[in-house]
């Protein structure tokens, strides 16, 4: 008894919650930004009437209006969609509606204001040297890296990195990597949980069919259907120039930017690590770096 009045308390506040999000944001629209004549006439109430909303949506007046009063309505995703281009909502606005009004919503988008975050993602990767961090967009394409995983992950410039296909297929990776058989099955499983939340996305087929071709493991791996979110996995790589070296990497989402992925390595406390890595980014150790090493 007590769950079940929990969950009628907390559909009750969701839906206040819908009633006073719907009202507020249609206040803010114009009939001019919605394309209706003002006719010059003063209005009670700022912005678009319920009616004109509806019209303007494709939906009955009387339907909007228990949808702004938050009655228990059957509510779908192409009707919440009309609404929320009538009332100009964002991205980020369109999903709040829809768990507003109790359906699962839309896969997360970067807003256009928010890709300008690029430059300040930077700076947070190069603050974290001497340790390796990457960012990858979401079909794990490396698209920015520091110092420090250049030396370590071996991530180059010179060529196009993808962070699934170079697993599978980058021979010196593998080679460096003592715990590449135990991270294999979570790689393959992350890549899974990415690939459901859009599985018709083009991009993900074509890193799927890339890596498919080029690693009988990973399609072996990939037909158990494991599934699991991205988090942190334990990394043991053995480098050419001071031996091995234990991290634990820990991938990151910004709200802002659900295109992309911020993967930070911290030292563990074994092999001396944290020191190795140091070195490693000291002008001895890129010195060092800087001369063949059989690897």
């Amino acid at each position: 008894m007590p769950d079940v009045v929990e969950r009628t308390g907390r559909q009750a506040q969701r839906r206040s919650e819908l009633r006073e999000f719907l009202m507020n944001r249609r206040a803010r629209v114009s009939p001019g930004e919605a394309g209706l004549p003002d006719g010059g006439a003063r209005r009670r109430t700022p912005g678009l009437r319920r009616e004109e909303v509806a019209v303007l949506a494709g939906v009955g007046a009387s339907w909007y209006q228990w949808l702004e009063q938050g009655r228990d309505i059957s509510v779908s995703p192409q009707v919440l969609d009309s609404v929320a281009r009538v009332l100009r909502l964002s991205h980020t606005e369109r999903r709040h509606l829809y768990v507003l009004a109790g359906l699962n919503p839309p896969v997360p988008e970067a807003e256009p204001e928010p890709r300008d975050m690029c430059e300040g993602l930077h700076r947070l990767i190069d603050t974290w040297m001497p340790y390796p961090a990457h960012i990858m967009d979401r079909y794990y394409n490396c698209v920015a890296f520091n110092e420090a995983a250049a030396a370590v992950l071996g991530i180059s410039r010179d060529n196009s990195w993808n962070c699934l296909v170079d697993f599978f297929t980058d021979p010196l990776y593998r080679a460096r990597s003592q715990s590449w058989e135990r991270n294999a099955r979570t790689v393959v499983a992350q890549f899974r949980a990415a690939c459901a939340a859009d599985p018709g996305d083009e991009g993900y087929q074509a890193v799927l069919a890339q890596v498919r071709e080029a690693s009988e493991e990973f399609v072996r791996l990939w037909a158990e259907r494991d599934i699991e979110d991205a988090g942190q996995i334990r990394k043991e790589l053995q480098h050419p120039l001071v031996g091995l070296l234990c991290v634990e990497s820990t991938a990151l989402k910004v709200p802002a930017r659900p295109d992309l992925t911020i993967v930070l390595h911290t030292p563990l406390d074994e092999a001396n690590t944290a020191a190795k890595l140091e070195w490693l980014a000291s002008p001895e150790g890129r010195r060092g770096a800087m001369y063949p090493v059989a690897g």
